[in-house]
């Protein structure tokens, strides 16, 4: 399975909606709370290419957007080929 990194902030529902997906399928995951760490919002943003939204998700190395792209991802049927990988 892939190694899943996600960036989060407190109190945010869409990151709490993206761990539950997660958590939900057994995810091995790297969980980074960069919402008050000036540093690790930097390296979000580098990593994502801009993306300054909460939460970022890469699997691998592949950043595959925030919740909703990976709720588009899952709905079509694609995620769990992705977390295969």
């Amino acid at each position: 399975m892939a190694k899943v990194t996600i960036y989060t902030r407190q109190f945010c529902p869409y990151c709490t909606r993206a761990l539950k997906l997660l958590k939900s399928k057994n995810v091995d995951m790297t969980h980074i709370d960069a919402g008050m760490d000036a540093a690790k919002k930097k390296e979000m943003v580098q990593r994502s290419g801009g993306a300054r939204t909460f939460p970022q998700i890469f699997v691998g190395d592949t950043h595959i957007g925030g919740c909703d792209d990976m709720m588009a991802l899952e709905r079509a049927g694609k995620l769990d080929a992705l977390l295969a990988a």
